[in-house]
């Protein structure tokens, strides 16, 4: 009987798998067709979340979680952490759709990877420049890319609990060459040139290489500066005084500029609202959790509770694989 019934789990496994299969690949070639009576025949998904005049639309994106680019498409049955893919396709539809006139950033992040951070800012700067505003409201955290990616806009929201700044750059690598040595582990590496292993970990850095990667911090962070000082209207020198790499509460970032006003999201919402005016209707692109979410995410959210995939598995697995150093905007608690 016991065997009856392994035998029985097992061929159910097998059919979840392969019909778990098909539903994401699905999604992945032809989610239109597939999920069209529930998100309108659209890609990125979005849900409308508050009625109103559809000629003059406010669209919500979600940045929460760590900003990295896990390679991952969208799909059914994904975690609900950060999908960068999910955010810039959402923000390319808002570039081209004539009936947004508003974004509002739903930002809760310690920040992520530099490149991804740069791409979200120069999608968000293209959004403006096609006249539309920007609205940020910032969660319990905003800081260093998270911020980045906030700075463009018209307004900055944040409450008095919010940690926000934390404006620099890292770069780290592990350096083991001690725990070799003392395990008797010896390296044999055969390079092209003198830098191709650079900061490889099994020796300590020479000095060129560390005034090397210093530079590229540099780099790096002046871009940062850059950055915030075109979306606060503040100069260089100002920006500089308030990025150490320290992090400030709500209040704190109020009064030395980096955030305009105290509020939560519902204070952004009808800030935004009033500024557009009218009665605009209001969309969500993607995922934030919310009980209207189309069935398509629903399904992904059971899923993902089933299986215990979670946003920190996801960033585990980001810092397991990645090759060598990544210059993050992130505030590392």
């Amino acid at each position: 009987m016991k065997r009856i019934i392994a035998i029985v789990i097992a061929l159910a496994l097998v059919v979840f798998g392969v019909i778990a299969s098909v539903f994401n690949a699905m999604w992945a070639s032809d989610w239109e067709d597939v999920f069209s009576e529930f998100s309108g025949g659209e890609f990125p998904p979005s849900t409308i979340i508050e009625g109103g005049d559809a000629t003059n639309r406010i669209a919500v994106v979600n940045i929460e979680g760590t900003i990295m680019d896990s390679g991952e498409q969208p799909n059914m049955f994904g975690g609900q952490g950060y999908n960068h893919t999910l955010v810039i396709e959402s923000l390319k539809q808002i570039i081209n759709d004539d009936t947004i006139n508003g974004v509002l950033l739903n930002v809760n992040s310690p920040g992520g990877g530099v490149y991804e951070s740069a791409e979200i800012h120069k999608y968000l700067q293209q959004i403006k420049e096609a006249g539309k505003t920007i609205y940020s409201s910032m969660g319990g955290m905003a800081a260093s890319g998270g911020y980045y990616v906030s700075a463009p806009a018209d307004q900055i929201f944040a409450s008095n609990e919010t940690m926000t700044g934390s404006i620099g750059v890292i770069m780290q690598s592990v350096n083991y060459s001690q725990l070799a040595e003392d395990f008797g582990v010896e390296f044999e590496t055969y390079a092209s040139g003198d830098m191709k292993e650079m900061l490889g970990g099994h020796r300590d850095p020479t000095e060129e290489e560390t005034q090397y990667v210093q530079s590229m911090v540099d780099d790096m962070y002046q871009d940062f500066v850059n950055v915030v000082a075109e979306g606060r209207g503040m100069n260089e020198e100002e920006v500089e005084n308030l990025a150490d790499g320290r992090i400030y509460l709500g209040e704190d970032a109020v009064d030395n500029g980096l955030v305009d006003q105290l509020g939560y999201l519902e204070d952004a919402t009808a800030a935004l609202k009033k500024e557009l005016g009218g009665n605009p209707q209001i969309i969500e692109y993607g995922n934030s959790g919310r009980n209207n979410l189309s069935l398509s995410y629903k399904a992904k959210s059971l899923f993902s509770e089933i299986t215990g995939q979670s946003d920190i598995a996801r960033i585990e697995s980001l810092i397991d694989n990645r090759q060598g150093m990544t210059p993050m905007y992130l505030y590392e608690k």
